[in-house]
């Protein structure tokens, strides 16, 4: 799809990985070595917002962990990750906004990652925001404001972007 403004250009804005335990632990500890090997990034961890007796879950334990990636690392991690799902993705994929979100079963899947019986076996999400330059008016400090409906980035238009600049089959 051509743009005649540059500005119309969609752009991934950041890609955050998430890997849930669901439990505080070794297992943690694992799943937060895991992310930092895969992403280079320092991970951090997500906490319970709910007590769930059954499960032995309370308010506030560490559950899980996330890394945010933005710019070359995003799109970087973003292209392995679409290796692991063999290149192919679902429409359902997709929000109405265009944001992306897909899962990886197990690490091992991606590009040069082996198996490593320390760590076992772990799946992970992935969800990349991708909008438009201007997107931060709705973010910032002074005079915030909504982006315009025209502005929205539309999920047809992301799933092209992805088609073209990742080389993807979006069924």
């Amino acid at each position: 799809m051509e743009y005649l403004n540059q500005m119309q250009m969609p752009r991934i804005e950041k890609v955050v990985v998430h890997i849930c335990v669901g439990k505080s632990g070794e297992e943690l500890v694992k799943a937060e070595k895991l992310l930092t090997q895969l992403t280079n990034a320092k991970p951090i961890r997500t906490l319970s917002e709910h007590r769930i007796p059954a499960w032995g879950l309370k308010k506030g334990e560490p559950i899980g962990c996330k890394v945010t990636l933005r710019k070359d690392d995003a799109v970087e991690f973003l292209k392995k990750g679409f290796i692991a799902k063999d290149n192919i993705i679902k429409k359902s994929n997709f929000d109405k906004l265009g944001n992306l979100a897909f899962g990886i079963h197990e690490y091992i899947d991606f590009p040069g990652a082996k198996y490593d019986p320390e760590i076992g076996i772990f799946g992970m999400n992935i969800n990349a925001t991708i909008e438009r330059p201007g997107y931060r008016i709705k973010k910032r400090h002074l005079k915030k404001t909504k982006v315009p409906v025209k502005n929205l980035l539309k999920k047809d238009e992301a799933m092209d972007f992805i088609r073209e600049k990742f080389n993807i089959k979006v069924e």
